[in-house]
């Protein structure tokens, strides 16, 4: 497993300080968000000079690009703005081959209209599951047309906040183009801090093979407020870097969550751990 980072997580006034930045701290794999390069992180256009910019920036360094940041709210109250998402997911999808990648991460969104990372009551509601359905068909399309793969993941603020329910979403979809983004540390509501290892066992049993991008932050404390620097919490990273290793997944673990003085320390935590499962 190779650890990568958000790329947004330094802030630069441009793509190649931002770049910089990341190879300064030894690594080579982000996922990125066209943010750093100065635009919306989902825009309504993207022009041919940026696109080559960023994939010339990048293949000088060395880098690679694990996915491109494509989240937008798929359960948004509003059918323009879910229309307008997938408007702008189609410009990200035509510019990633030449970005380099074939993977966007996608939020099954919340029925919260300010801010799809805060829970709703509504998302648990029939509506919301068809209005995520209806919103999936088309994104789904334009991955087909665009040879792409889009990665949801479950998080307890959203829609799909359950291994159980991203199970059900795989199953019902029936689409190879639709995989998985696993942050063990979204899985978790209050309480379930004394159940962990199961936690992690139940979300693997469900998704395991399903995995193309894997998230490394930490929890807080238990409850699922509260998210920080992989390492400087209470997330069993031994067992949840065991249970990658045994479904078969072997690709990016992309830090975030953590500011800038804590990247050091957390590329050290995550490298170590992996070199320790791998030696086991």
């Amino acid at each position: 497993m190779n650890v990568g980072i958000f790329a947004k997580t330094f802030v630069r006034p441009s793509l190649a300080a931002t770049l910089d930045a990341v190879q300064a701290h030894g690594l080579d794999c982000v996922q990125f968000n066209l943010a750093c390069a100065g635009l919306p992180s989902m825009p309504d256009a993207l022009s041919d000079e940026v696109i080559e910019d960023i994939r010339q920036q990048m293949a000088a360094r060395g880098m690679s690009m694990a996915a491109l940041s494509g989240t937008f709210n798929m359960i948004h109250p509003d059918p323009a703005q879910r229309q307008a998402g997938l408007r702008r997911l189609a410009v990200m999808a035509a510019a990633c081959g030449r970005l380099g990648t074939s993977l966007i991460t996608l939020c099954t969104g919340s029925r919260d209209a300010q801010n799809m990372w805060n829970r709703h009551p509504d998302n648990d509601l029939p509506d919301a599951w068809r209005d995520l359905l209806a919103c999936l068909a088309p994104a789904l399309e334009i991955a087909e047309a665009h040879n792409l793969t889009l990665a949801f993941e479950p998080e307890v603020a959203n829609v799909i906040d359950t291994a159980a329910k991203g199970r059900r979403l795989l199953d019902e979809v029936r689409s190879p183009r639709l995989k998985v983004v696993l942050d063990a540390a979204n899985l978790f509501r209050a309480g379930d801090l004394a159940r962990q290892s199961a936690v992690l066992q139940e979300a693997f049993d469900q998704l395991g093979g399903e995995i193309v991008i894997a998230h490394a932050k930490d929890l807080a404390h238990d409850g699922e407020a509260g998210h920080q620097a992989a390492g400087t919490g209470v997330l069993d990273y031994d067992r949840y870097l065991s249970l990658l290793r045994g479904s078969g997944y072997d690709g990016a673990l992309i830090l975030h969550s953590l500011e800038e003085d804590q990247v050091d320390l957390a590329v050290a935590f995550l490298r170590g751990k992996v070199a320790a499962i791998g030696a086991n």
